[in-house]
């Protein structure tokens, strides 16, 4: 890639994160929202503010809602006696690829998580299967987070 091509996506991502960030600290209890959600190892700015916006009911739900609501659950594709292979679609699609982004962040350095994507991988489960896995996690983690208040600490997590 051009090296000036690259600065300017580099500056413009910049730009971008400081005005989500202005945004967020602009409003008490969505900036308390964002610190907690930071904590997360593989939440960004852009997953925590998407998070946020998207969701505004996380933290005050259970851990199978948030995952429902994040289209991150599997569906079963089930009719009469057929039975289909279980699927993930629907709704907020935007967010949804926002926390496949973040899982493979987690993937490879959140330290409760990377573990899990490192047995599915040996276990044999495809790429895109291991990416939903960690991200359903994810935002059970954020859920859970968000509704006791407490940072991220990788020793209660486990």
């Amino acid at each position: 890639m051009d090296a000036n091509l690259l600065a300017m996506l580099d500056v413009q991502v910049g730009e971008l994160e400081q005005r989500i960030k202005s945004v967020i600290g602009q409003e008490e209890t969505s900036a308390a929202k964002a610190r907690l959600l930071l904590s997360i190892p593989g939440i960004g700015p852009v997953s925590a503010a998407m998070l946020i916006a998207e969701m505004p009911e996380i933290g005050r739900m259970t851990s199978g809602e948030a995952a429902a609501m994040t289209d991150l659950a599997p569906i079963p594709h089930d009719s009469g006696a057929m039975r289909g292979k279980p699927a993930i679609a629907g709704g907020q699609r935007a967010l949804r690829h926002v926390l496949f982004q973040a899982a493979l962040a987690a993937a490879c350095h959140n330290p409760v998580l990377k573990p899990v994507a490192q047995t599915l991988k040996i276990r044999g489960k495809s790429h895109k299967l291991v990416i939903v896995a960690i991200a359903r996690r994810l935002v059970t983690i954020a859920n859970a987070i968000l509704k006791t208040g407490v940072p991220w600490r990788p020793h209660l997590s486990r």
